[in-house]
């Protein structure tokens, strides 16, 4: 089991900008991804970006463009730049690390983005 750690939400004004941190606790475990998820009041939990451990990146497209992930997978730790936020980018973030044990699972951390 890897436990994570999430910092950084808030609240913003649309248009604004938030970057979130994530880090895995010391491990013995290989993490071969990480990545946020967000979900909202009454949606389904969804991608917002996800950063292998080779480097590849990908971007949920209600997002793309406007999020940047980045980070060390190998150092276990990932962040998520926010920028151009837009009110229905609030949602609770989590974040997530995948490998040989399954997948683990941030608590969250709410982001909030008034218009």
């Amino acid at each position: 089991q890897v436990q994570l750690v999430e910092s950084g939400g808030g609240s913003v004004q649309a248009g604004g900008s938030l970057r979130l941190s994530c880090a895995a606790s010391k491990t013995i475990n290989i993490i071969n991804g990480m990545g946020w998820y967000r979900q909202s009041p009454g949606k389904q939990r969804e991608l917002v970006a996800t950063l292998t451990r080779d480097g590849y990146e990908t971007y949920g497209y209600l997002v793309q463009g406007r999020f940047t992930i980045s980070g060390d997978v190998a150092k276990n730790t990932v962040y998520l730049q926010m920028n151009s936020l837009k009110s229905e980018d609030t949602a609770v973030y989590y974040c997530n690390a995948g490998g040989g044990w399954g997948t683990s699972w941030g608590q969250g951390t709410q982001v909030s983005v008034s218009s």
